[in-house]
């Protein structure tokens, strides 16, 4: 018979009958499981519509439900872009016909992801989770004043990928000891945290509910902590490589190449420092598949983006958990339960883990059509035995 130990029970006794069905599968099992939340990962690319050979609403939603994930929000760089109904109705289509667990699509901020003038908001408001420019950041501060003002009309959140178009330079990975060593072009930190440090005083100024994706440096963590002190009503997100790597861990393939970048110790040490103390709010994957031939072009090369879905939860716990630095409960907390309850999404189904069982990351054996991972060849604690929603 089974051991199975529930972790955040609190959120799950609205989940009765899927907490029911994973345990009557559990008990025929021998060894010791444990039972958490479904996962729920605000910050996704499934490619479709329009980039399908890179991804797959199909592929990307089973690598989720494999990987302990329930819902999934996918961002809006897809062609058509989710701009106004009708083009967001593409893409709802795709999640109706191949969606494997929820599936809540971003609506765009502006019009094509151009910066010139805002989407059709208030139409696309009943079927988005929110809206981004993601893959981009709103340059103009009078647009994003305006998108605020319609998202706390609507009452949705805006969701910003923060960089200061000016400041980028044709950088391509941090601008730090491993660019100047390598002969590479940086990206400064200062490109993320200056747009961050506008769009608080915005969100202040307009009461919007306002969230920061994948935030990689130690200002942002810094200005965010800030904000919440004051009272802005702002979350923020990390994904597990800015958690776990650094530029120290840099190597020249494409593998490595994510935006933002691998940034310095010190920031990676302040992401932990922000994840102990409450200021990061969830953990998200940023996953993006993209086709062999655009991650085999080294680091200036190739396409920003790695996959991620299928390793966040063994990572975060065997290098976390296990050494100390967050507890389990926490961890589910930041994978589970606040996405949902910043993000509104409803708690739906379970996840059963074998948290002893040894592996290799072999991204050979992913579901995901992208294969690219900073993470190739790490040892991880954990398997996912089942996913019930």
């Amino acid at each position: 018979m089974a051991k199975i130990e529930i972790i955040g029970a609190d959120h799950i006794p609205g989940l009765l009958a899927a907490t029911d069905q994973a345990v009557k599968k559990l008990s025929e099992y021998e060894g010791g499981y444990f039972l958490f939340p479904g996962f729920c990962d605000v910050h996704v690319h499934f490619r479709e519509p329009g980039f399908s050979y890179k991804g797959t609403v199909a592929a990307g939603t089973a690598a989720a439900k494999r990987s302990g994930y329930t819902a999934v929000c996918t961002m809006p760089n897809l062609d058509p872009v989710p701009d106004t109904l009708e083009s967001l109705n593409i893409q709802l289509d795709i999640i109706t016909r191949d969606a494997a667990i929820r599936v809540l699509p971003y609506g765009a901020i502006t019009m094509g992801e151009k910066g010139e003038r805002l989407s059709d908001m208030e139409d696309m408001a009943p079927f988005v989770c929110a809206f981004s420019d993601d893959g981009k950041g709103v340059q103009d501060a009078g647009l994003m004043r305006a998108a605020m003002e319609k998202a706390r009309a609507l009452n949705k959140i805006i969701a910003a990928h923060c960089e200061v178009n000016e400041l980028l330079c044709g950088g391509y990975i941090h601008d730090g000891a491993y660019a100047a060593a390598h002969g590479h072009r940086g990206i400064c930190s200062e490109s993320e945290w200056r747009q961050i440090e506008r769009d608080l005083r915005l969100a202040d100024e307009t009461g919007c509910k306002y969230h920061v994706c994948h935030i990689s440096c130690k200002e942002s963590v810094q200005l965010i902590r800030d904000a919440k002190a004051s009272g802005v009503d702002v979350t923020c997100e990390t994904g597990p490589h800015y958690l776990l790597m650094d530029e120290n861990d840099l190597q020249e393939d494409g593998r490595f190449k994510m935006n933002p970048p691998l940034r310095s110790r010190s920031d990676r040490e302040a992401l932990l420092e922000g994840l102990c103390d409450g200021t990061v709010d969830m953990i998200a994957t940023d996953h993006a598949p993209h086709s062999v031939e655009e991650k085999a072009r080294g680091l200036e090369k190739s396409a920003f983006g790695i996959v991620g879905l299928e390793t966040a939860f063994p990572l975060l716990y065997t290098y976390l958990v296990k050494k100390g630095i967050i507890s389990l409960n926490t961890l589910i907390d930041l994978m589970a339960v606040r996405p949902r309850e910043r993000f509104e999404i409803p708690f739906e189904g379970v996840t059963a883990w074998e948290l002893g069982r040894e592996s290799v990351i072999d991204p050979s054996k992913f579901i995901s059509l992208g294969r690219a991972t900073p993470f190739e060849g790490w040892k991880v604690l954990g398997k996912c035995i089942m996913t019930t929603l």
